[in-house]
């Protein structure tokens, strides 16, 4: 028999509500612990439970200190609440930035309230690690009345990604800077993190062109100088301006020139993304080992596939700048295929996807291999860019030979590679470590 009433003891019912409860709870822990309760407030509360073993008797000194903590938090909570801002705040945050930049809004804040605001500042109750904002609690000492006033809001964004920003409000610290009382004023959005690169100054790259079924109509809007192959008979609907007359006198019927313009210079793009999970580990341990390490001038360290899609991006943007087809072919939990170059799309869609390849713990050539195994017969050139040298990243390289396609291959690697490369059957290699990336040594290729 079906029931469509609502069952509180149903197992899956109990499931989802203990699944919900959770999740309030955590967001609440949230919002008081990231949000409302500042530093001096959470070392304050600290103190306040401390203290708490003084209520066991009013003789106890302690209980003094307990009851004036006490008193404060009521004091800070009750004024705070009386002189939280009701304040109307229009602007608008940039979509996008770049990794290592900061992403700047310009926000104008009204006091719509009936009484002053004072301490005022504007946030985000909370930000997805890796992004902080160092302005959150950079306070406007008052703001009065029915007055507005412009402030902006950084986004430190140290890493790419696509990021859903919270809701962003207007709060007040006032009194005692313990908590922060005010309304969210803005939904929440999105911030995309771009890759950051360093520009090469040249690439070399054997390239030829091959024919590409399709057209030019599939590729560009920018074509080579179209190549006479013959004359064929008219067929009616062509433009006039193909007719050849002398053909069209001598043969005593429309007669049409036919042009081969379909030969373009294809590169096929293919970023590494396998990285096994021992080497997730270590990379783990090496952040945290760098995390608590002093902060130097310069570049900061770059884990090995951050220094592939940065010199992915680098190569792209050099490529983006002449007359190439590019593939790119990226595989990470799911497989990307973008194509770009000659005013197929922008160079700038292709950092969009750069942005959110994401590693790959399980071996991705038997998903990226039919993908690219499709095209290579009508690309020129491949540029393989391998995280490491091992049987799989061979054979993909031995495939690409194969097809007739010329290669050009990079490994980003710190150290010796799990095999030793072989020049003599698959030509020279460039061998980058990711600090060389990071630092923008790598000037050509």
């Amino acid at each position: 028999m079906h029931v469509s009433e609502y069952d509180p003891y149903s197992p899956t019912i109990r499931k989802q509500d203990s699944f919900t409860n959770r999740l309030l709870l955590v967001r609440m822990h949230k919002h008081y612990w990231y949000y409302r309760v500042t530093y001096p407030g959470k070392l304050l509360l600290f103190g306040f439970f401390l203290s708490g073993i003084g209520t066991v008797s009013v003789s106890v000194p302690i209980y003094n200190l307990f009851s004036i903590l006490m008193a404060l938090i009521l004091v800070d909570g009750i004024v705070s609440w009386i002189f939280r801002p009701q304040c109307e705040l229009t602007g608008d945050f940039p979509a996008q930035t770049t990794a290592g930049q900061p992403a700047v809004g310009h926000f104008t804040v009204t006091n719509r309230g009936w009484l002053p605001v004072y301490d005022m500042a504007v946030a985000f109750r909370w930000l997805e690690k890796p992004l902080s904002q160092p302005d959150r609690d950079d306070t406007l000492k008052s703001l009065p009345r029915g007055e507005s006033v412009d402030v902006t809001v950084t986004i430190d964004a140290p890493q790419r990604g696509f990021y859903a920003l919270p809701k962003l409000g207007v709060h007040t610290l006032f009194p005692f800077h313990l908590n922060r009382s005010g309304n969210a004023a803005l939904p929440g959005k999105s911030l995309l993190v771009l890759p950051a690169f360093h520009k090469l100054n040249s690439i070399d790259l054997p390239v030829g062109n091959k024919f590409q079924p399709g057209g030019i109509a599939l590729t560009s809007n920018v074509g080579e100088s179209p190549e006479y192959v013959g004359n064929r008979e008219y067929v009616p609907g062509e433009p006039a301006r193909r007719l050849d007359f002398r053909s069209w006198a001598r043969l005593g019927k429309p007669v049409v020139r036919e042009f081969q313009e379909e030969y373009y210079c294809r590169i096929a793009l293919i970023l590494d993304t396998y990285m096994p999970a021992d080497d997730r580990l270590t990379r783990m341990i090496k952040a945290i080992t760098q995390r608590y390490q002093p902060k130097t001038e310069g570049a900061q360290p770059m884990d090995v596939l951050e220094a592939g899609i940065s010199l992915t991006a680098s190569i792209a943007d050099v490529l983006s700048r002449g007359e190439y087809l590019i593939d790119l072919f990226a595989a990470g939990p799911e497989l990307y295929v973008f194509r770009a170059g000659r005013h197929t799309a922008h160079f700038d869609n292709v950092l969009e996807i750069l942005s959110c390849v994401d590693r790959c713990p399980h071996d991705p050539f038997d998903t990226i291999g039919p993908a690219v195994f499709e095209e290579l017969s009508n690309v020129s050139t491949a540029v393989c860019i391998f995280l490491d040298w091992d049987e799989q990243r061979e054979k993909m390289a031995r495939a690409v030979l194969d097809s007739g396609s010329s290669l050009k291959t990079i490994i980003i690697h710190d150290g010796e590679t799990t095999l030793p490369y072989n020049s003599e059957k698959f030509g020279p290699a460039f061998h980058f470590t990711p600090d060389q990336i990071a630092k923008g040594k790598v000037e050509s290729i």
